[in-house]
C-alpha cells in the first residue's frame, strides 16, 4: 500500500476538494453498480481512502483528508462529519453554577435541496409524495432538475454540494479569529494563527492520526488557498510537516480563485497584493518538493475554457475545472503497476509522488515549480487535420505563463483518461499512446522527456457538478461539429462523463511568473525607500528575512534561466 494524505487549507482549496472528492465518490458508486466504463481494478482507491467503523458498528470508507477552514465554513454540516455524530449531543447544563443561565444560539444553516435529497436517500425514504400518480423515475428526474437549478443559483459553502462522508478528524475549523474572509486577505493577518491557542498542535495531531495508520505513505497532496491569511497558516503547517516527516514528499498546489484579484482598486491594495504574492510563494516553496501555482485571473476568457461557460466570480464554477485537473494528475499515483495482464489492463503509466517529483524537479536544471495544463474535454484521438490536436488543446491553468516557448530541457508528465476515438467508441491504451507519440513527433517543439499515463475511465460528472459545459460538448464529452440547440450551458443531466487530459511540466515558460514575484519584492520591499518596507515589518519580517525571500526567488529564476536579467540584478 502506498497511501496519500490530502490536506486542504482555506476556502477555495476546500471548494476544489469538494469537487475532487465528489469525483472519487461517483467513481466508487458507478463501479459498485457494475458500470464497465468505471471499473477500478487498475486504480487502487485505498491510496486516497481509509476504512473504519463508526461507534454504531457501521463500516466506513472515508477520504484520508485533513481540511482546514474558518469556523462556520461547513454550512449545515457538522464538524464531526455525517457518520460518527449520532447521539453525540452533550448536555449543556452547567453543574457548577446555581444562578440563571441564558443561552444565545444562532439558527443552524438549513440543508439545501441537494443535501436534503442525500439525507432522504440514506434514510431509504421516497424522494417526495407523488400525488399525481406518476412513476418514481419521473419524480426522481424532476427532482434532479430542481437540485441542479438550486445549486446553480446558490452555493454558499463548499459543503453545499459535497456528496461525501467525512471522518471527524478530517474537518478542522479555525475559531477565535473574529473576522470574515474579506478581512483575512493578506499575509500579516494570518501570521500567528497556526501557533496561537494550541491550533498548530491540534492540527498536527489530526494529521498524525491519518499518517500513523498508513502502511507506507507515498506523500502529501497539499492544496492551499494562498490568496490571503491561510497562506502563512499553510506555511507554518508545512514547516512542521517537514520537521516531522522528513523523507515524505509534499506535492503542493497553491490555488486561488479569480475573485481574489477583482477588488484591487487602489495603489496601496496593489502593493499589498504584490508583496503578499511574493512572500507567500517564497515561503510555501521552501517547505515542499514541488509547487504548482493554479488559478487564472480570468478563467472564463482563457483558452482552457474554450468549451466551457464559466462565471469567474463563482467559486463553485471555477473550482470544478481545477478539481478536474487535479483528479487527472492524481490518477497515476493510484494505478497498479503493470503485471502479466498488461495487455488487458485499463490503466498504464503508474507513478508515485516521489517519482513525479524526481522526474520534474530532479532533472539537471532542478526546477521545483511545475505548470499545470488541462484539456477539458480532451479531443478525440482520431487526429483529423481540420481539428485541434491534443497538444493544442492542452492549455495552462497556471497564471503568467509564457506561450510557445521552445525549452529543450522541459520535462512533462501527462495523463489521458477516457479518451475517445470516434463518437461512441473509446480509445484503447495503445491507441492513446500511439496518438500522443505521433503528435509529439510532428510537433515543432518537444520536451526533453514526457511520461505518459493512460486510463480507460473518463471523468464522471456527478449530479452536483455545475452547468459549465458549452453546447459543443456531447453526452459523453465528445466535441461536436455543430452546437446543440437550447441552453448554452449544460450540466450533469446533459453530460454524463468526459475524456480528460492534464499535464504537469517543468519548463522555462514559468519564468514570467517567477520574475514578476521577484521584481515586485525588490521594488516594493527591498530597494532603498521601498513603499512596502513598513508593511513587511508590520507582518513580522525584518530586513534579513525579506532579503532571504528575495534570494529564494532569485535562485529559482537563475535555475530556470541563468541568463535572465532580473536574476542577475544586485540585491
Amino acid at each position: 500500500m502506498r497511501e496519500i494524505v490530502t490536506i486542504q487549507v482555506g476556502g477555495f482549496a476546500n471548494f476544489i476538494g469538494s469537487h475532487f472528492w465528489n469525483f472519487q465518490d461517483e467513481m466508487l458508486g458507478l463501479d459498485s453498480y457494475g458500470d464497465p466504463l468505471f471499473k477500478t481494478e487498475s486504480l487502487n482507491m485505498d491510496v486516497l481512502y481509509r476504512t473504519g467503523e463508526s461507534p454504531q458498528g457501521t463500516r466506513t470508507y472515508t477520504p484520508r483528508l485533513l481540511s482546514i477552514d474558518f469556523q462556520g465554513s461547513l454550512g449545515s454540516m457538522s464538524s464531526q462529519g455525517t457518520l460518527y455524530n449520532e447521539g453525540s449531543n452533550a448536555s449543556s447544563e452547567v453543574v457548577t453554577w446555581a444562578g440563571n443561565i441564558s443561552t444565545q444560539a444562532s439558527e443552524p444553516q438549513k440543508k439545501n435541496l441537494f443535501l436534503q435529497s442525500l439525507y432522504q436517500e440514506e434514510q431509504n425514504a421516497p424522494m417526495g409524495n407523488d400525488s399525481n400518480g406518476g412513476t418514481k423515475g419521473a419524480q426522481n428526474e424532476i427532482q434532479d432538475t430542481d437540485i441542479v437549478e438550486c445549486l446553480n443559483k446558490g452555493v454558499q459553502f463548499w459543503t453545499d454540494f459535497s456528496k461525501v462522508h467525512y471522518h471527524p478528524q478530517s474537518l478542522y475549523e479555525v475559531n477565535g479569529l473574529w473576522m470574515d474572509g474579506k478581512q483575512f486577505d493578506n499575509y500579516g493577518v494570518g501570521r500567528d494563527v497556526f501557533t496561537e491557542n494550541l491550533r498548530g498542535e491540534e492540527i498536527c495531531n489530526r494529521l498524525r492520526f491519518f499518517v500513523e495508520e498508513c502502511d507506507h505513505i507515498q506523500g502529501f497532496k497539499f492544496i492551499v488557498d494562498d490568496s490571503g491569511g491561510f497562506s502563512p497558516v499553510a506555511a507554518d503547517f508545512l514547516e512542521s510537516i517537514a520537521d516531522e516527516y522528513t523523507n515524505t514528499p509534499v506535492l503542493l498546489y497553491a490555488v486561488r480563485s479569480p475573485g481574489s484579484l477583482m477588488n484591487l482598486r487602489s495603489r496601496k491594495q496593489t502593493v499589498v497584493r504584490d508583496l503578499h504574492d511574493a512572500v507567500s510563494f517564497s515561503r510555501l516553496s521552501s517547505f515542499c518538493k514541488m509547487i504548482v501555482p493554479v488559478g487564472l485571473p480570468f478563467l472564463s476568457t482563457s483558452k482552457a475554457s474554450t468549451f466551457l461557460n464559466i462565471e469567474d466570480e463563482n467559486p463553485y464554477h471555477c473550482s470544478a475545472v481545477y478539481a478536474a485537473a487535479l483528479h487527472s494528475t492524481s490518477l497515476p499515483f493510484r494505478m497498479e503497476p503493470l503485471g502479466p495482464t498488461a495487455e488487458t489492463s485499463d490503466a498504464s503509466g503508474a507513478l508515485d509522488v516521489n517519482g513525479l517529483v524526481q522526474m520534474l524537479a530532479g532533472q539537471s536544471r532542478q526546477n521545483m515549480v511545475a505548470i499545470l495544463d488541462v484539456a477539458m474535454p480532451a479531443p478525440s484521438m482520431r487526429g483529423k487535420q481540420d481539428e485541434h490536436s491534443l497538444l493544442q488543446n492542452l492549455q495552462p491553468l497556471t497564471p503568467e505563463v509564457a506561450e510557445d516557448v521552445d525549452d529543450l530541457q522541459a520535462v512533462e508528465s501527462m495523463t489521458v483518461h477516457g479518451a475517445i476515438v470516434t463518437e461512441g467508441q473509446r480509445a484503447s491504451i495503445s491507441e492513446v499512446k500511439n496518438a500522443v507519440n505521433a503528435e509529439y513527433q510532428n510537433a515543432t517543439t518537444r520536451p526533453m522527456f514526457c511520461h505518459l499515463s493512460v486510463a480507460g475511465c473518463p471523468l464522471p460528472i456527478p449530479l452536483p457538478f455545475p452547468s459549465i459545459f458549452g453546447n459543443l460538448v456531447g453526452q459523453h464529452g465528445e466535441l461536436l461539429g455543430s452546437p446543440i440547440s437550447g441552453s448554452i450551458s449544460r450540466g450533469s443531466l446533459d453530460v454524463h462523463s468526459i475524456p480528460m487530459a492534464a499535464r504537469l511540466r517543468s519548463s522555462c515558460a514559468i519564468l514570467p511568473f517567477l520574475e514578476n514575484r521577484l521584481g515586485n519584492l525588490r521594488k516594493f520591499g527591498i530597494q532603498r525607500g521601498a513603499l512596502g518596507t513598513d508593511l513587511l515589518r508590520s507582518w513580522g519580517f525584518g530586513k534579513d528575512e525579506v532579503e532571504d525571500f528575495g534570494e529564494t526567488l532569485s535562485k529559482m529564476v537563475r535555475t530556470v534561466d541563468p541568463h535572465s536579467e532580473i536574476s542577475s540584478d544586485s540585491d
